[in-house]
Order: structure tokens, then sequence, then C-alpha cells
């Protein structure tokens, strides 16, 4: 989504069990007040009822499968339910989370820190190691690119692997949560996440409105040098719901992907009266209002002026995943503050 990798660019049988053990148990403690009786055959007949549901359910899910997906590599057949998922990119962890394929997932690359109980480890999506990926037993793999001859190494070896590209578009995130709760088996979960996203979001732009277009804004990626993302990006397709005018648009050239380096002089005379900051943390440059206001020659820029520099969540703001709703609601507030709202 930015320049900067993924950050720049789950048990039936256990189910069953409890079930039947759930039915027995409400039938004998409710048998004396509700009249369910201290019948055997009666408990019998409820937990044959639930055990035919658990099969009939289960029947179904297997009935999803194999399926046969189309991703950025190409045709991708999951011939079973997935029980070992591995993820290299921080965006594909949130959304299998996200979709309810939580438990299944046995390993995440380094940089996936939510959810705060993903299990991460050193894998990476950027220099894979197919020799260490493969200790994990994946029956899945999901990532946001083929490096290092990850899909054709892991396909030697009987592994499917969807690749999940940076999104281009805001529609592109939710195919891709909709993609993944197909590969793993949680379709519907992965479509009532997105009815959620989109609903919220919704929500966001029409309490903070759409007619901005004299609100003008920088979206700071890094310092020294200057990269900023253009309207074109996925970012900046998010602040674009709100009507705002982003200053980058007139330095865009082609080979620049969207995210164009501007120079400091660029920047000041251009006088956006918001700045929006993804480079916030530590490793990101660790940018901050203050920071922003003490630079030379930015004092007389209105956002600085009028102290409407925001600090934005740089995890959020460089994925593109279920945290969407969050990244439109810190942009709304900086639009309702600037706009005097």
């Amino acid at each position: 989504m930015t320049p900067r990798s993924d950050r720049l660019r789950s048990l039936r049988g256990t189910r069953l069990v409890r079930a039947l053990s759930a039915v027995t148990a409400i039938c004998a403690t409710v048998a004396v007040a509700a009249g369910c009786g201290s019948s055997h055959s009666d408990a019998s007949r409820a937990s044959s009822t639930a055990a035919s549901a658990s099969t009939r359910a289960s029947t179904r899910a297997s009935a999803a499968f194999p399926v046969t997906l189309t991703a950025a590599n190409g045709a991708v057949t999951v011939k079973a339910e997935p029980r070992h998922i591995v993820s290299l990119s921080p965006t594909a962890t949130e959304d299998l989370y996200a979709v309810g394929a939580g438990k299944q997932v046995v390993a995440v690359d380094a940089q996936s820190d939510y959810p705060a109980n993903a299990p991460v480890t050193s894998l990476s999506g950027l220099t894979p190691n197919i020799e260490a990926i493969v200790r994990y037993k994946p029956d899945l793999v999901v990532a946001s690119e083929d490096s290092g001859g990850l899909v054709a190494g892991l396909r030697k070896l009987g592994v499917p692997v969807l690749i999940e590209p940076t999104a281009a578009k805001i529609d592109d995130a939710y195919q891709q949560i909709d993609q993944i709760g197909e590969a793993t088996g949680h379709a519907a979960q992965a479509a009532r996440t997105v009815a959620s996203m989109k609903s919220r979001i919704a929500a966001t732009v029409k309490k903070a409105g759409t007619g901005h277009a004299d609100l003008t804004y920088y979206w700071e990626v890094s310092a020294n040098p200057y990269y900023s993302a253009t309207s074109s990006t996925f970012v900046g397709q998010v602040a674009s719901l709100f009507g705002l005018t982003n200053v980058a648009d007139k330095a865009a050239k082609a080979a620049d992907g969207g995210y164009p380096q501007l120079a400091q002089e660029y920047i000041v005379s251009a006088q956006p009266k918001l700045i929006l900051l993804s480079d916030n943390q530590a490793e990101d440059g660790g940018q901050s209002p203050a920071k922003v206001a003490a630079r030379p020659g930015w004092a007389g820029i209105p956002a600085v002026k009028d102290h409407q520099i925001t600090g934005l969540d740089d995890d959020i703001a460089s994925r593109w995943g279920p945290r969407l709703p969050e990244l439109a609601a810190e942009i709304a507030q900086a639009v309702e503050k600037a706009s005097g709202k």
C-alpha cells in the first residue's frame, strides 16, 4: 500500500462433543421445572437431533471443498478445509482472524503484530524460507507477494499459496477478505465482515461530510526524503471519500506508482491545510506534530499554524484489511477538526 513492504506496500469434533454434552445437561437440569422429563429416551432423542444437525452442517461445509479461487498468482485450488495456515502478510493475518480462521493459523510472519494472539514467528514474506515454512506443515499459505520463488517452491510440495497483493482500490480489500473466507471455509463470516466494514465507513463519511474540496492535505509516508501518497493510491482513495484535495497529485509521475518524492519547498509552497502522518513509529522515522512544526520553513504552512497535524496509526494506515474503518475514522476526526465541525 505504501513503499514499505506490507507495512508500506477454528474445531468441529470438539464442538460436537460439547454440543451433545450441553443438550444432555440442559435436559437434566430443566426436567422438573420445564417438563423435559427424566426419560432417558428424551435426552437421547435430543442428542440424536443435535448430532444429526452437526452432521448436516459438517456435510455442507465439506461440500464447499475443493474450491478453486482466482488470486494474483492465478487459479489456486484448496482441496480441503485448511487446518494449518501460514500467513506471510500482516494484512492477510488480520483478514484470517477477522473471517474466523484464527484457530487454523499455525504461524505468521515477523511483522504480523495484530491481533495480539497471532502465532508470530521469524518467517518473512519478503525473503521467504521454504524449508522454514514447511516445518509448520501448512495446507495453505497466504502472502502479499511471490518473493523468492515462494509459489513455485511450495507448489512442488503440494501446498497451495494465495497471493493477495497490496490493494489498489477499496473494493480490492473487500474482495480479498471474501476470497480468504472462501479459501478457509468461512465465506459467511467474511461476507459479514465486509458488510460491517462498509456500513461503518459509510456512517463515518456521512457524519464528517464529503464536501471538503477546499481542505487541502499532505499525506506523509516518510520524511527526509519526503514521500507522499497521491489520490490514486489506496490511502488516497480513502481520503477522497471525504472530498479532500491532495497537494501531491500535481507532482505525480507515472514512474512513482502514486508515491512521489516531494521537495520540501514544494510542500511548503502547496500550503496544505491538513497534514496526515503515517510515519509516527520509530521504525518509520518517529515523526510527530511537534517535529513537523519545528521543521525549518514549515511554520507558515496553514496546517502547522492552525495545529491541524494528525498522527495516524502507522500499521492501520499501511494495511488494507478489516481495520480499514478505523483508518477512515482517524481521517474523519482530522477533517472534522480542520473544518470546524
